[in-house]
């Protein structure tokens, strides 16, 4: 038997935004004038990539890791460029469940993201995050997921109980590292996941 919901939280990139970091990869090597299996780094291994993400690097610091590790020459703002190339679009239907269920119950987005693209995804998504009670960013809260500390934090801001919040991403550490620490939660790979997930539980 498992406690009620009281609370969704939703990851942003996979989940509510559709992302591809191969764009990224190939914006850079377009501008670049090289392959990008030259410049392609595993980067959420990237030492960088994740101080980044906890708001521990300025951006300058970040990229200049970046041309380093990438042996580039891109300037700042062909960097970042490339960077919100990630961004693709709305994940199809997302908006529609969303609207339905605000009225229903307390909706929240916990993302393991930087200050450069949370300026990008504030001002293109604007629409679909007003559906959102708050926004949780991990380069504000300096923790990430999978982190135990990361969710704690998330939780007490919510006010529910863990065990009664359903969590959505699309990465199953995540997934695993929000039950370790109590939350009820699905890997997701579409929308029509996410409507199986809460149709279980009567949502």
């Amino acid at each position: 038997m498992t406690d009620k919901i009281e609370a969704l939280l939703f990851d942003l990139g996979g989940v509510i935004i559709e992302i591809d970091f191969e764009r990224v990869w190939t914006r850079w090597a377009r501008d670049a004038r090289c392959a990008v299996e030259a410049i392609r780094r595993p980067i959420g291994r990237f030492e960088p990539y994740l101080r980044y993400e906890c708001g521990a690097l300025t951006l300058e610091e970040y990229f200049g890791a970046l041309r380093s590790a990438m042996n580039v020459t891109l300037t700042d703002a062909e960097l970042l460029a490339g960077w919100n190339e990630i961004f693709v679009g709305e994940m199809p239907g997302i908006a529609a469940l969303l609207e339905r269920m605000k009225p229903r119950i307390p909706l929240y987005a916990f993302s393991n993201t930087n200050r450069a693209h949370e300026e990008f995804w504030k001002a293109r998504y604007a629409p679909v995050l007003t559906h959102f009670e708050k926004v949780f960013v991990s380069s504000t809260m300096g923790l990430r997921k999978p982190d135990r500390p990361a969710f704690d934090h998330v939780v007490r801001e919510m006010g529910v109980p863990a065990a009664s919040v359903l969590f959505f991403d699309d990465s199953l550490e995540n997934v695993e590292g929000a039950r370790a620490a109590g939350l009820q939660a699905v890997q997701t790979k579409s929308t029509a996941d996410i409507e199986a997930a809460l149709g279980q539980r009567g949502l």
